[in-house]
């Protein structure tokens, strides 16, 4: 227990105090993110924010990892090295394609092909690795390993682990589009792998994990780095962690639920990252098949960015600065109908001192 808290502080310590030096250095080289034209007008707004944040995030997660095993008794594991494996081959794919933003001045940076050819080598990588010397488990357990499950052998269990790792590291870059969203989701995630993961290993007979202390060690500096990110990057963020980031912690989460077996558990533990990804899905079908969209906007987060943004801060993680929001700011509205009554046309004493014309009693809406 000891191990994990010295793991989990040590990262958000990196995390937390490493951050701003980042910030520092990334807007003296004018390095900014660039806002594509598509997105929420509300965006426009955050051009230039310094990028690449998830440098901090993955630092901080190697630093809480290694110092957590300074304490005696606390050894390292192939299954929690390949983990760290697959956090540095995203984040490296996540680098190239935020590199070339930046280098650029382009809101897209590698061709889909190239970073799906990257994401591909990385996770094929991680399930060979895994399979040859990690002894993980290729059956699909639905309870616990002492009970049946469904065997899926080396071939079903390495297509599955690649799929997975793909799947969750673009899950988790289609989430980070609102200040903290992705940070502050992935922190519940991780915290509860933590949990899990020690369970396993002090119940090692049950769930047949002998590495879940590792495993556990590692989602507990994940926990700590994504948190100390969290203070800077809650809205308004002062840094946005990038593609580097973002594949980071979606590998870190495939890989940790890998390596758990707990395969069928990642859809609930992620499952913010999954609504948001199943929202891209049904638009971009719908609009296809029907020619009709599902939602105003999609990914689902940036849904209801007409009437009031959503955000994120450190304190109280879910906040919303709209009408009767914490920070008391309210959003524009469309319509006169969601205007407060003083600013509604023949309505409390700011209407009264606005001169009628002919043009003042044309509805707006």
């Amino acid at each position: 227990m000891i191990s994990l808290l010295v793991a989990g502080a040590t990262a958000l310590l990196v995390a937390g105090l490493g951050t701003p030096l980042l910030i520092r250095w990334l807007a003296t080289k004018g390095i900014g993110q660039q806002i594509r034209d598509d997105g929420p007008l509300g965006h426009v707004t955050k051009a230039g924010t310094p990028t690449m944040g998830g440098l901090a995030i993955v630092a901080a997660v190697f630093a809480g990892y290694l110092v957590g095993h300074a304490r005696i008794g606390t050894v390292f594991s192939v299954s929690g090295l390949v983990v760290m494996l697959a956090i540095g081959g995203a984040a490296a794919v996540g680098l190239a394609d935020d590199w070339i933003k930046v280098s650029r001045q382009r809101s897209l940076g590698l061709n889909m092909r190239t970073k799906l050819a990257g994401q591909l080598a990385v996770a094929v990588a991680f399930a060979i690795v895994a399979l040859r010397w990690s002894g993980v488990s290729t059956e699909l357990s639905f309870t616990r390993s002492s009970s049946p499950g469904l065997a899926l052998g080396t071939v079903g269990w390495a297509v599955l682990a690649v799929l997975l790792l793909i799947g969750s590291a673009n899950a988790v870059n289609l989430t980070d589009g609102l200040d903290g969203l992705a940070a502050g989701s992935a922190v519940f995630a991780f915290a509860t792998l933590a949990v899990i993961g020690y369970w396993q290993f002090r119940h090692t007979f049950i769930y047949h994990v002998p590495q879940g202390l590792d495993l556990a060690l590692a989602a507990m500096a994940l926990t700590g780095a994504c948190a100390g990110f969290l203070w800077w990057n809650a809205a308004p963020a002062r840094i946005f962690m990038g593609d580097t980031g973002s594949l980071a912690i979606g590998a870190a989460l495939a890989a940790l639920c890998l390596q758990m077996n707990l395969v069928l558990l990642l859809p609930v533990i992620a499952g913010l990252f999954v609504m948001v990804t199943l929202s891209v899905i049904i638009q971009v079908a719908s609009y296809r098949l029907f020619h009709r969209r599902v939602f105003r906007m999609a990914p689902l987060h940036h849904w209801p960015s007409g009437c009031s943004t959503p955000t994120s801060s450190p304190s109280g993680w879910s906040v919303d600065d709209g009408p009767g929001g914490s920070t008391g700011h309210r959003a524009p509205r469309r319509c006169a109908r969601g205007r407060p009554r003083s600013q509604r046309r023949g309505g409390g004493p700011a209407a009264a001192e606005r001169p009628r014309t002919g043009d003042s009693r044309r509805r707006s809406c």
